[in-house]
């Protein structure tokens, strides 16, 4: 899904990451840290536009790394861009220090995101920098009336999944301006970048809303009444005019936040 993610989502990460690059204002940033990497999006991305920097991809699953790696080489740039497995939950690893760090959708993964904000100060050099992403609601793909009988589906399925969700990750969804500030750093700005992609689609939007709404049906989707389980089951089919895979009326939308601060001090 995050591959699919990067392509189809590829305007807003182009926009995010060359936000980024014009916040460091050409202050050096020779090392550069991508905070729960996934398939690397965020660390090549980086790494493209921070041209000799090297860039430390962290993650807890291993075939992310894999998959990012395979990237690196692909692109060029495996020289410069390590994937290390961490679980962050069990403490901060000892990764050196970084000029400029992202942290797209991953800190309400973790336990206690407050020391893991902390403990990416004290590895930031003064002057350092800190992007973290979150999104307030997840995406939408389809038409209010999806035309199979449930009108308002995909708001109640996400109303739904994201209670359950929020009972696992308090922080999912959070404004991270506070946490941010609370943790030491200071805020400089935060920035909204919409995604609208009206039909036609991009033309891996189907099997990305595929990977989507299978990733909601395992979490704890099943707490949905008879109907729109039903309606679920007709998203996700192989086949059928109404399954995702087959739908020309999607509609890619949503909003995600970048709040970046810095690391107080003078840059060194």
């Amino acid at each position: 899904m995050l591959d699919l993610e990067a392509e189809v989502l590829q305007d807003y990460w182009h926009d995010a990451l060359s936000w980024i690059q014009g916040a460091a204002d050409g202050a050096p940033r020779e090392r550069l840290l991508d905070l729960g990497a996934g398939t690397g999006a965020g660390a090549l991305g980086l790494a493209q536009r921070f041209a000799g920097a090297e860039v430390v991809a962290v993650d807890l699953a291993p075939e992310s790394l894999r998959r990012l790696h395979a990237k690196a080489l692909e692109l060029g740039l495996a020289s410069r861009v390590t994937g290390v497995e961490v679980d962050l939950d069990a403490g901060w690893p000892d990764l050196g220090t970084f000029d400029l760090t992202l942290a797209s959708m991953s800190l309400h993964h973790m336990a206690d995101p407050a020391r893991v904000l902390r403990d990416v100060l004290a590895a930031t050099r003064p002057g350092g920098l800190i992007a973290v992403a979150e999104f307030a609601e997840p995406l939408r793909f389809l038409p209010d009336d999806p035309g199979i009988g449930s009108f308002g589906f995909e708001d109640r399925l996400i109303e739904t999944v994201s209670a359950a969700l929020r009972e696992e990750m308090p922080t999912l969804g959070s404004a991270w301006a506070p946490h941010l500030t609370e943790a030491g750093w200071t805020v400089l700005e935060e920035r909204e970048f919409n995604i609208d992609q009206n039909p036609p689609a991009h033309p891996s939007a189907n099997r990305y809303a595929r990977a989507w709404f299978t990733r909601l049906s395992n979490a704890k989707a099943d707490s949905l009444d008879p109907q729109d389980r039903a309606t679920l089951a007709t998203l996700l089919a192989d086949d059928g005019e109404n399954s995702v895979l087959h739908r020309k009326d999607l509609h890619i939308r949503g909003s995600r936040t970048m709040t970046l601060a810095v690391a107080p001090g003078q840059v060194v």
